[in-house]
């Protein structure tokens, strides 16, 4: 079977350097092109991948016409991720786009649409998809460990968009202060915020979790830090048929979760009517109760199968499977937890509990 074409286009996220390394990992692959109007966003990843003048482009069209890509990755602001999926569906490739689904549900189901008509995969990447713990917790909830589940705890967050850059780099004072003013992540209209970046992964992987139920309602507040036009802290409660649910999230917490997990801890919490789940971002146990052991206990993770190690894995696997996006990173999963993102915006700007929209 000959190698998937990938070509990685807009570098506004800085998971796109990540999302190079799995390309340039997965012997399936060839990365064919990469693309960004901003030559200097693309360096670090022209130098890291040792990527060749020919397959730069600044120009996206060009780079798909020269490159003809099978999939694009795509790392644009979150307002953007409409108009990206158009054009990658127009072109006739797959999509893989990086998290968050969108800035709006109607911005969502253009994207869904777009992929139906053109007969064409859209995923949507979640880098906590390819958590262990998430993982090994989902397949526990499958087999039926904990009973049915009933709540679904999230904490999540980092020290802020901007600490850090490709491969968890570290940035500098300086590098953060000459970004902030300009960065998406800042900006309202593009998106930018932690409730819209972050409380996705909350909202969708709990989707997950509670095997595609929907809340009833969700109720909001978000902090208004001064001299920002987003906010740095939400927190969301949705009620569903079998209770409350929390989704919360924060840049600005003391630690990062991938060198020192911060208090509270990043992960989740799942209750369920036979027992609980602790699984927190980046570690590699979990922390059960069960009826048989209502005190709890430390287990292992389990190993991460191939496929399921980060987003072109995956992709690939369904691909030379013939198989549909499945779980977190499908358009149904990634929906719910859009509904439930676009109604804990409006909870908060209106200070009030709203149905679930959409």
């Amino acid at each position: 079977m000959s190698r998937i074409r990938v070509a990685g286009i807009s570098f506004e996220h800085f998971h796109m350097g990540d999302n190079l390394r799995a390309v340039a990992e997965n012997p399936d692959v060839e990365l064919v092109g990469i693309c960004d109007p901003q030559e200097d966003r693309m360096a670090e990843a022209i130098r890291t991948f040792d990527i060749p003048a020919e397959k730069v482009f600044t120009d996206y069209q060009k780079c798909l016409a020269e490159s003809q890509p099978d999939v694009v990755v795509l790392c644009p602001s979150a307002a953007d991720h409409g108009l990206w999926t158009d054009r990658i569906m127009q072109f006739g490739a797959d999509a893989i786009i990086e998290k968050p689904m969108a800035a709006s549900l109607a911005e969502a189901d253009q994207m869904i649409a777009a992929a139906q008509s053109a007969g064409k995969r859209l995923m949507i990447n979640w880098p906590l998809a390819w958590s262990a713990p998430h993982q090994t917790a989902r397949r526990m909830i499958e087999a039926d460990e904990i009973g049915e589940v009933i709540e679904v705890h999230y904490y999540g967050g980092n020290r802020g968009p901007l600490y850090h850059g490709a491969d968890k780099r570290e940035t500098t004072a300086e590098e953060i202060a000459r970004e902030k003013p300009k960065s998406w992540f800042y900006s309202k209209a593009a998106g930018g915020g932690s409730l819209l970046d972050y409380i996705g992964y909350g909202t969708t992987i709990g989707t997950w979790f509670f095997g595609g139920r929907k809340p009833i309602e969700v109720t909001a507040t978000v902090d208004q830090p001064e001299g920002l036009e987003v906010d740095e802290h939400c927190i969301a409660v949705a009620r569903y048929t079998t209770g409350l649910s929390k989704f919360e999230t924060r840049w600005g917490t003391f630690t990062d979760p991938w060198t020192h997990q911060p208090q509270p801890r990043c992960g989740f919490v799942i209750v369920g009517t036979k027992g609980t789940i602790g699984c927190y971002d980046y570690q590699t146990s979990l922390f059960v109760q069960t009826e048989q052991k209502p005190a709890g206990f430390e287990m292992a993770a389990d190993p991460l199968a191939p496929e399921s190690k980060n987003l072109i894995n995956y992709y690939v696997s369904r691909v030379q499977n013939d198989l549909p996006i499945d779980g977190p990173c499908s358009t149904e999963i990634s929906r719910i937890g859009q509904q439930i993102v676009d109604t804990a915006i409006k909870s908060a700007a209106e200070q009030k509990t709203i149905k679930l929209l959409g």
